[in-house]
């Protein structure tokens, strides 16, 4: 009998034996390591943009790029369902190796353009969208399920805190090596993941080979449409809406900061800033399980309302270390939403939608990212990088208001008290929500 055999048939196992399971070890630093290389070019991609250009259009224009793919994320799980999913992990590493080493080669024969920059960020990003849902198909084939839990809180981790790790360092490296020399050493970051993956043993599924099963792209097309027919009438409607709001600020804040961070103090202060909004977001998820007696309402209008001004404090601060700090504390209250927005949706919503609705919710939240990306790259070369950055803190403020005024959203009760009613469901998992009731 294989390990990851023995470990799934042990449903009572002792989860301090999670640590003592090679395969997961393996795939989970696999997550550190890929986490870490797509943290370096994405840093490394925008400052470079940034360095090359001197403009804010083609800054907003990588970040669009780069973000656009996670929009369309709901694609790649059929494909990832019919893969084989180690022959996939190793193969998009190796790919993501040798695009991330084109840019450094072409600057080594003087042939270094912004065109190729922009072509190979977003096929990277696309490639990433293959990655992270074939980790977690893999996940349950080598953890016990009375470990899971336990592991995908280690996943989550790995993924946050590794980006908030070398979002800070690599605008150091910058600094200290070029952004171009940080690509070189990027692509080695994919290919030790790759060592560690081709280590990870897994029954493949039956039905995954070198010939994939023929997709049924009608049959996809309904189910979605299911998905999306359910949310219908729902609160989450508007909750999608005012997550899109937040979003397509960030996105316009993440166009201009390589700018923003020009002018205040350079690629330090640029990885910096990315830092200090990782780490905001990973306190909020470390302390979400504390606040569930909370209404979620009154921590939107709340957290967001504050939060807007310490974005615009963070902006006009004389002191680059106390807008790093403001930056941290502005990541907070949306850490703590997303995690609370996901147990949302993964409470109320009927087992056999919950895939459905899930990447709905986030390929519509996450398309206004690189929309907000575009818009903020015209805006930062039209009013400058300073204005523009205030301006997208205007988001949370929109939607702390939104709360505010809309009685069913000011209103939605604390994890610890959800009721289908209260997000216009009928009780129930099978009947279709109620259509929506306007103050």
């Amino acid at each position: 009998m294989s390990q990851q055999q023995e470990v799934a048939e042990a449903p009572n196992a002792d989860t301090s034996s999670l640590w003592n399971n090679f395969d997961f070890l393996r795939l989970l630093f696999g997550r550190f390591v890929t986490n870490a290389g797509d943290s370096l070019y994405t840093i490394a991609g925008t400052w470079l943009v940034y360095d090359l250009t001197g403009s804010s259009f083609y800054t907003g224009l990588a970040s669009a790029l780069l973000l656009l793919p996670p929009a369309l994320q709901f694609v790649s799980g059929p494909l990832v369902d019919r893969w084989p999913l180690i022959r996939t992990l190793v193969w998009t590493q190796l790919i993501q190796a040798a695009l991330i080493l084109s840019i450094p080669v072409a600057a080594y024969f003087d042939h270094l353009s912004v065109g190729l920059i922009l072509v190979t960020i977003p096929l990277l990003s696309f490639l990433n969208q293959f990655v992270y849902p074939a980790q977690n198909a893999a996940l349950p084939q080598i953890v016990a399920k009375s470990q899971l839990t336990r592991a995908n809180s280690a996943f989550s981790f790995a993924n946050q805190g590794t980006n908030m790790v070398f979002d800070a360092l690599g605008g150091l490296l910058i600094a200290v090596i070029g952004a171009v020399s940080l690509f070189v050493l990027d692509s080695i970051t994919f290919v030790v993941a790759v060592l560690s993956f081709v280590g990870v043993r897994i029954s493949e599924r039956s039905d995954t080979g070198d010939q994939a099963a023929e997709i049924d792209v009608a049959g996809y097309l309904s189910d979605l449409g299911d998905g999306v027919q359910w949310l219908r009438g729902t609160v989450f409607t508007e909750m999608m809406f005012t997550t899109a709001v937040t979003n397509f600020g960030t996105g316009i804040m993440l166009a201009v900061l390589p700018g923003f961070a020009a002018v205040r103090g350079g690629s330090i202060l640029y990885g910096a800033l990315l830092g200090a909004i990782g780490a905001g977001g990973l306190i909020g998820a470390l302390i979400a399980s504390r606040l569930t007696h909370i209404r979620y309402g009154f921590i939107r209008i709340i957290g967001l309302g504050v939060g807007f001004f310490l974005w615009v404090g963070a902006v006009y601060s004389p002191w680059p270390a106390l807008t790093v700090a403001l930056f941290a504390i502005t990541g907070i209250p949306i850490g703590v939403t997303n995690v609370m927005g996901q147990t949302l949706i993964q409470t109320v919503t009927p087992e056999d939608l919950l895939g459905r609705v899930t990447s709905v919710d986030a390929s519509v939240s996450t398309l206004t990212v690189p929309i907000g990306s575009f818009f903020g790259g015209i805006m930062g070369s039209l009013v400058g990088v300073v204005t523009t950055m205030a301006v997208a803190a205007l988001s949370f403020a929109f939607v702390s208001c939104y709360f505010a005024i809309r009685s069913r959203l000011r209103s939605l009760p604390a994890m610890d008290d959800i009721d289908q009613g209260d997000f216009g469901i009928r009780g129930g998992p099978s009947v279709s929500p109620l259509s929506e009731d306007p103050d």
